[in-house]
């Protein structure tokens, strides 16, 4: 039987050779920080490189696609002229929207990947979608102001996106600055489906300026330094009160006897809300976003 050899300490048996390819491949495939070493008897050694792991969480990732899925239904639908379907499309989105991030926390398979990938699904159903819906239903009949306003829209939110992603971890959490992007959407497809659906006894003629005054109202909105309720704060394992089950049911009885109706008075409520508190945070001087 043939005596072992000994153990050569230095670099493993497949990086021996002086800048062979496969030790720069090796080497190119990490920065300075990344390289892996261990000792052995005081000498430092490189480590063969484990494969890097690529893979995305599914499930919150799901409900995202889904939602830009949405958004992107909403825009051909917008194209046929189904003005309606458009608009439900749109608040399809949002819940699927907030859907994904809790969906994440609940599980625990929060991502960088995931929330690049819900901005840009965002920007989209949230952003593109409502005013191009908007656009194609009246604004488009206004000339330069239509898509003027349309334009404001869309970047308007694609501005409170950007201001969103560099705040994170710096603004509190109560509060959103700004009217937050799914709201505005919610807005200005609510709207839409409530005089396509004839609830509200609006002139045709009217109706193209309150969508300008509207667009421009909810892009600017979304832009502003007004801090709206953001209902992070709220736990749903904790107990509440009974007459909050009784003001949720009362909500479900209102939505589905007239939805169009009910989901736009809610939305614009929350839109003035952030300017309210502004004018309480004057009146009384205290800050409620402190």
């Amino acid at each position: 039987m043939l005596p072992r050899r000994p153990f050569r300490k230095g670099r493993p048996r497949f990086l021996r050779g002086r800048n062979s390819p496969i030790e720069n491949e090796w080497k190119n495939s990490f920065t300075e920080d990344e390289a892996p070493e261990f000792e052995v008897d005081g000498i430092l050694i490189e480590d063969r490189p484990r494969p890097r792991n690529k893979s995305i969480y599914l499930l919150p990732n799901l409900f995202t696609l889904a939602a830009l899925f949405c958004g992107f239904f909403s825009i051909v639908n917008a194209m046929n002229h189904r003005f309606e379907v458009a608009a439900i499309a749109i608040f399809c989105s949002l819940v699927l929207d907030g859907m994904d991030g809790r969906v994440a926390r609940m599980t625990n398979t929060q991502s960088a990947f995931g929330e690049q990938f819900d901005s840009l699904a965002d920007m989209v159903s949230f952003g593109v979608a409502p005013a191009l819906v908007a656009y194609e239903w009246v604004l488009k009949d206004l000339g330069k102001l239509g898509w003027l306003a349309a334009f404001t829209y869309c970047a308007g939110a694609a501005l409170r996106l950007a201001r969103f992603n560099a705040n994170i971890g710096v603004v509190d959490k109560r509060f959103f600055q700004g009217l937050p992007s799914p709201a505005a959407a919610a807005l200005l497809a609510g709207f839409i489906w409530l005089a396509d659906d004839n609830a509200i006894p609006v002139k045709d003629s009217a109706i193209p300026i309150l969508t300008f005054f509207i667009t421009i109202y909810a892009g600017l909105t979304m832009v502003s330094n007004a801090n709206f309720y953001s209902g992070k704060a709220l736990n749903i394992r904790y107990r509440v009160p009974f007459w909050v089950m009784v003001v949720l049911i009362m909500g479900f009885v209102l939505i589905s006897s007239n939805p169009p109706l009910t989901l736009f008075g809610l939305f614009v409520i929350y839109s003035l809300s952030g300017y309210v508190m502004w004018v309480w945070e004057k009146v009384t001087k205290r800050p409620n976003s402190s």
